[in-house]
């Protein structure tokens, strides 16, 4: 049986197994991408409740994207994708897997 833990909202959904792949030479996930640094996604973990809302604006495998900032005390994260703006909690963005880009200034 899977462990579950709350996620930010409370919901209860998040597995336990979501914040395994930062372990090692896993990759990393967007909640780990530096600001300013860009990334192209990988993998999208199955059963994020978020999967189907994000896929709509571009976070699918292969989309390249830019996060441009952290919200302080680190809730809210802010990603470009396509030409697009889209905030997200860094719990939703602890299951997409990431592949690191460049690093723009």
């Amino acid at each position: 049986m899977s462990k579950v833990r709350k996620c930010s909202c409370g919901c209860g959904t998040m597995p336990a197994s979501s914040r395994n792949y930062r372990v090692g030479n896993r990759a990393m996930t967007l909640a780990d991408l530096p600001v300013g640094t860009a990334g192209t996604i990988i993998k999208v973990l199955p059963g994020w409740r978020g999967r189907k809302k994000f896929a709509d604006v571009g976070l699918v495998e292969g989309a390249e994207l830019l996060m441009e900032a952290h919200a302080p005390f680190g809730g809210l994260l802010r990603v470009k994708v396509l030409e697009t703006s889209v905030a997200m909690h860094r719990d939703d963005a602890a299951h997409v897997m990431m592949k690191r880009g460049e690093t723009t200034e």
